[in-house]
């Protein structure tokens, strides 16, 4: 199993918008952040995790040419606008299945009316196949897939886990009860926004007490804002078996 992180930014990327902020003035291109993003492929199978804003500029940067399928965790717009640009591998591959919860589903068909629409449909609009998430495994190829309950804020949402790998974003709060099914990991990819405490994302801190719970053999921080500070100054501050993911980043497992 391959993990390629096709993007570790926050909501905003790195560098923000008409920010001054040093670190968005960093010619490091590991500070250097699109919308967040993972590409987990095994055997013969891709599967994205998310769709976010950046979701084109990903797909020719990682050089993907076929997915099989989108997983959400969320519908907030950095992990769903990106939806339309599916349109070249539709029309190559046909109808592309996607995964979410119900909520997510149905803000997904408001959001973007004409891809669900079954009749009149604009002839070049990308169709996909959808996939209701509940609270148990499904699965994806040959793998079992088992959905992770968290907090972002006070919305619910998904992480996941397949096999030896969870990955989650956004994650503010995770119960006692969700952190049993994230146990015996060969990866953990967990968000860590800021060293600051955040109302709905892990500061750096809350992220470490969790990776230090769940005690992965390695863990992944995701979901950065420039306020968690320049990559390398923060790598170097981490535990041994912890650290900053960047765009690009390939993990094997």
């Amino acid at each position: 199993m391959k993990l390629i992180f096709l993007g570790t930014g926050t909501s905003k990327g790195i560098p923000v918008i008409g920010s001054t902020h040093e670190v968005c003035l960093s010619t490091d291109l590991k500070d250097k952040r699109l919308r967040s993003s993972v590409l987990i492929s095994w055997n013969d199978f891709n599967y994205v995790i998310d769709s976010g804003p950046d979701f084109r500029m990903q797909m020719l940067n990682a050089k993907v040419k076929k997915i099989d399928g989108i997983i959400y965790t969320h519908e907030h717009s950095d992990h769903t606008v990106g939806l339309d640009d599916i349109r070249p591998f539709t029309q190559r591959y046909g109808d592309l299945p996607i995964y979410a919860n119900k909520r997510v589903i149905d803000d997904l068909k408001q959001r973007f009316a004409y891809i669900f629409r079954t009749e009149n449909k604009y002839p070049s609009a990308p169709s996909v196949v959808i996939n209701e998430v509940i609270d148990t495994s499904f699965k994806l190829g040959n793998l079992d897939v088992m959905p992770i309950a968290v907090e972002h804020g006070k919305l619910p949402i998904l992480g996941y886990r397949f096999d030896k790998l969870a990955y989650l974003t956004d994650v503010s709060f995770i119960s006692d009860e969700e952190i049993k099914k994230i146990t015996k990991l060969d990866v953990l990819v967990i968000n860590a926004l800021q060293i600051k405490e955040h109302p709905t994302h892990f500061n750096l801190e809350k992220a470490l007490d969790l990776i230090n719970k769940v005690k992965p053999k390695r863990a992944y921080i995701t979901h950065i804002s420039h306020k968690l500070g320049f990559h390398h100054i923060v790598e170097k501050q981490l535990p041994k078996n912890v650290f900053l993911a960047y765009d690009g980043l390939e993990v094997n497992l």
